[in-house]
């Protein structure tokens, strides 16, 4: 009979065995903040216009070289739980505003390394939990005065440029005033009279090769395709798209044909040969100039197409189509019929252009009634190319939230400088001991221009002491750090033009909070042992044997 050997008491008792328990201050609170604390400092060092790149090998051995707080987090298989929450944090910002990714990660560690701090002189999770959820509503109250700059009409291109540049400075330093010309001319150019801006209407296609400067915007969509026919180009041409293959039709239920003689082979063949032709003459006759197909183009469809004088283009992609047929205004049909003239779309000029070596087809729409609109990037490698999407991407994000809410805060952290400088004389007004968690979360507030300064190279204590000198005058609230001067010194955000999106603050801040003191209150960490599933491997020389 075997020998059972009793649990230990408390609740490992209730867990299979191998279940791992962690509790109390010292296992499960401080080991969640040190690991938060170490993934918030790898994101600091990429914040800012001047923050260095990481490069990132994924599971699939694929490279990326970004400072994209967003795409780092996306690549990173982050495994801690409580890490975990604050890429979750992210990713919430990610999806509401689509802009300050980092700004939720960097502000998260900071407060925890606040906390931490904090319980090392005896106040519980609670109370400075309860503290920084005190200090996120004073902020948040504070927050709609400091708004220095209001974009009302956003239909204008030189207004949307002033408060884009920011976010693109803020990815590709340097290369802001460019990018910039071309995000806005394209955000502006499909924008609806009425209804919301979608994000999807604004298309990037990267083609290998030239430089930035050769990047152009077409109104209208570009793709890395040749033509299947003879005919090249089509002027004020009238569109069908056909979701199905171009090609003789096949049955829907499978049947036997039977053929006894030469004669009946020959009609056969031609009767479905002058059934596809009729298709082809049928559409032709409607008008149409370019026939776009979900499917392969048939060799003897191909034949009757350049007969006709047809453009015939292959998209295998089903959301290309659909996206297409918002571009022309086309409805996409799912077999060969003779369209009619509702489901057609129309295009000022179809055309075959050459980018380097690479052939493009382009669909170019110049009149107003143009819903998408490409930014066709030229570049020498692929990851420079896919950061500039990046940055573009965050531009066109940024148009969105400026189409809903124009509200724009002073840069340069300058709206933190001052949030520390407001939070910190609330906290003094404060009886409990809540006045402690709320002048650490003051303090967190100034890793943001420390970490500008230190990624510029300068000392980032004192900047922090330069913004703190004027923001307390009364004319200083839009001081923030003067990223280009070689010494350290401080710039007028609004004459410089430095803003930050209110939507983009609010959120983050909300975000950064939430996931901070969610972690605060995890008093216990229970790792229940998986059932089944592969062995743990050994490290290397480990020697089980002796």
């Amino acid at each position: 009979m075997a020998l059972s050997v009793p649990k230990a008491p408390g609740v490992s008792q209730m867990l299979k065995d191998g279940a791992r328990m962690y509790s109390g201050l010292e296992e499960a609170v401080y080991r969640n903040i040190s690991a938060c604390k170490e993934f918030a400092q790898t994101m600091r060092s990429a914040y800012g216009p001047n923050g260095m790149n990481k490069m990132i090998i994924n599971h699939i051995e694929k490279q990326f070289v970004t400072s994209d707080a967003g795409t780092i987090m996306r690549e990173l298989d982050v495994e801690h739980p409580a890490a975990k929450l604050i890429v979750m944090a992210s990713q919430m910002q990610d999806a509401e505003v689509g802009d300050g990714t980092n700004f939720v990660v960097v502000l998260a560690g900071a407060l925890l390394e606040s906390a931490e701090e904090l319980l090392r002189l005896g106040i519980t999770t609670a109370e400075i939990a309860d503290g920084y959820e005190k200090a996120l509503e004073k902020a948040l109250e504070i927050l709609p005065k400091l708004v220095c700059h209001k974009v009302e009409d956003y239909r204008n291109v030189e207004k949307v440029k002033d408060v884009l540049r920011t976010a693109i400075m803020s990815k590709q330093y340097g290369q802001e005033d460019f990018l910039n010309d071309l995000v806005s001319k394209a955000c502006v150019s499909i924008l609806p009279d009425d209804g919301t801006f979608n994000v999807d209407n604004i298309r990037i296609c990267k083609i290998l090769g030239s430089g930035l400067s050769k990047s152009e915007v077409v109104r209208g969509m570009v793709f890395k395709r040749f033509v299947e026919g003879d005919i090249t180009y089509a002027e004020k041409a009238k569109v069908v798209i056909f979701s199905c293959p171009v090609d003789i039709i096949q049955t829907e239920t499978k049947g036997t044909v039977l053929i006894k003689s030469a004669d009946e082979l020959m009609n056969f063949s031609s009767g479905e040969e002058s059934l596809l032709e009729s298709q082809i003459k049928s559409i032709a006759d409607a008008g149409v100039k370019v026939v776009v197909a979900g499917g392969k183009v048939g060799d003897m469809a191909l034949h009757f197409l350049n007969k006709y004088g047809l453009m015939a283009v292959r998209l295998n992609s089903k959301f290309d189509l659909r996206r297409l047929s918002r571009s022309v205004n086309a409805t996409v049909l799912p077999r060969i019929t003779t369209p009619s003239q509702e489901e057609l779309g129309y295009c000022d000029k179809v055309c075959i252009e050459e980018l380097g070596d690479t052939t493009i087809v382009a669909f170019r729409n110049e009149g107003k009634d143009s819903r998408i609109a490409t930014i066709v990037i030229r570049g020498a490698t692929d990851n420079f190319m896919d950061d500039i999407e990046r940055a573009l991407d965050d531009a066109v994000n940024n148009f969105k939230c400026l189409s809903r809410d124009g509200r724009y805060l002073p840069g340069a952290g300058a709206t933190e400088i001052e949030l520390a400088v407001q939070l910190s004389a609330y906290a003094d007004t404060l009886p409990g001991l809540e006045q402690y968690a709320v002048r650490k979360f003051a303090n967190a507030l100034e890793v943001f221009p420390k970490a500008l300064a230190e990624n510029s190279g300068t000392n980032g204590t004192e900047i922090v002491n330069q913004l703190y000198l004027a923001h307390n005058s009364e004319s200083g609230k839009n001081t923030g750090y003067d990223i280009e001067s070689e010494k350290v010194n401080t710039v007028d955000t609004v004459k410089s033009k430095i803003f930050d999106l209110y939507q983009s603050k609010f959120w983050g801040l909300k975000y950064a909070v939430g996931a901070a003191t969610t972690i605060l209150k995890v008093d216990q960490i229970i790792m229940a042992k998986r059932a089944g599933g592969p062995k743990p491997r050994q490290a290397a020389g480990s020697d089980d044997e002796s």
